[in-house]
């Protein structure tokens, strides 16, 4: 089938939306289906560093003084959304799509408007949604209480209602859409690409490549650093573990990095923490191949699934993080469960993991037998049935 993606984002960063748009078009492709991606003006080309034919359309350059790369709000993206409506709907016209694949709340609206608006073209609009739009609003301190969240909730549940079929990247978001849509909701988990883990060298070579310190326990983050993944629990862990723990190593890979630049330099962490920034997504599994550990502080306040763990899996790796039913379903016993939302929580988690040489190899090889089960190209095959069945009721 013709599919033409919706990417309400600065399509390519290295963070999880964009890995979760970026790897189910790139299974999708694997399966047969052609690909077009609709995106913002700004973004890294994937066609260098990934083998692939999809065709990313992007809009014209009129914000030319926009280039924010991380998550989160902006005003600006509502003239962005909108020159991507019509990005979106010459598209639509020309290509003439059999599904439109809308990504995020904002992708799900125009994909909507655009459907409604070539009506006669009978495009199906299937809408994925990655998170709570009002959840994650408050995440990022653009939303508090009041009147305003009030009217973005009732948007939220009018866009959660939208489009032939729902599929959400988390158990816990669609469980909120139910109560919401009277069509079935679908979770279509993140995946991981097995592929990136394989000819990978040895433990001790991988870290002598980093230049990392022999003999000590090697603790990764990677990923977004904004506070709706949980850099605050993360942040308030790192000093108290090394307080602790003095053998412990910290690996922080992702953007922006001002928040982890400031504690290193304050608590004088310079030793004991390494940041890697820009961090590129193609460059993960030799970094993780290279760790023993790794952390996941993102709490269920904006209802989103950790892509991130799933790399932790496939390197093998045990992951501290908090008692989510996302973490549980992906982990199972490969996780170490925070007794408490907290940095403490995490630290005293990251503590008893990182102290026992024992169960890091225990449940790291359970992490890596985990990770198979959750091959993009289980969720490429998962959305190809509802593909086919919205094209063949």
């Amino acid at each position: 089938m013709k599919i033409l993606a919706v990417a309400p984002t600065p399509f390519f960063a290295d963070r999880g939306t964009h890995i979760r748009i970026l790897e189910e078009a790139l299974a999708l492709e694997k399966i047969g289906h052609e690909i077009t991606i609709a995106t913002y003006h700004i973004g890294r080309d994937i066609g260098s560093e990934a083998d692939t034919k999809i065709d990313v359309r992007r809009i014209r350059r009129l914000l030319f003084w926009y280039k924010k790369l991380e998550a989160g709000p902006d005003w600006q993206k509502i003239f962005l959304d909108l020159m991507l409506l019509r990005k979106v709907f010459n598209l639509a016209r020309t290509k003439r799509p059999d599904i439109i694949h809308a990504h995020l709340h904002e992708g799900v609206l125009v994909g909507w408007l655009v459907q409604k608006l070539l009506f006669w073209r009978k495009m199906k609009l299937v809408c994925d949604f990655h998170g709570s739009l009002t959840k994650e609003m408050v995440s990022h301190s653009y939303l508090s209480g009041g009147i305003l969240k009030r009217i973005f909730k009732r948007v939220e549940m009018f866009i959660d209602r939208r489009g032939n079929s729902a599929i959400t990247s988390s158990w816990e978001n669609t469980q909120e859409i139910k109560f919401i849509r009277d069509e079935e909701v679908e979770t279509v988990l993140d995946g991981v690409n097995l592929e990136y883990y394989e000819k990978l060298p040895s433990k001790a070579e991988a870290k002598r490549e980093l230049e990392l310190p022999e003999g000590r326990i090697i603790i990764t983050y990677t990923g977004a650093l904004v506070p709706n993944k949980g850099t605050d629990y993360l942040f308030g862990a790192i000093p108290e573990v090394l307080e602790k723990n003095p053998n412990a190593y910290f690996i922080v890979a992702g953007f922006p990095s001002q928040g982890i630049e400031k504690l290193v330099k304050e608590k004088k962490l310079t030793d004991s923490v390494r940041i890697i920034n820009p961090l590129n997504y193609f460059d993960l599994p030799k970094i993780l191949n290279a760790s023993d550990l790794a952390i996941d502080p993102k709490d269920s306040s904006t209802m989103q699934a950790s892509g991130k763990i799933l790399q932790y899996m496939a390197a093998g790796l045990p992951v501290a993080c908090f008692d989510r039913e996302n973490n549980r379903r992906y982990l199972g016993e490969a996780g170490e469960y925070a007794k408490e939302i907290s940095g403490h929580g995490l630290a005293d988690t990251i503590l008893d993991l990182s102290r026992n040489h024992l169960e890091i190899g225990r449940k790291g090889e359970i992490s890596r037998k985990r990770a198979t089960d959750f091959s993009w190209v289980k969720s490429a095959e998962k959305i190809d049935q509802i593909y086919k069945k919205l094209s063949h009721p």
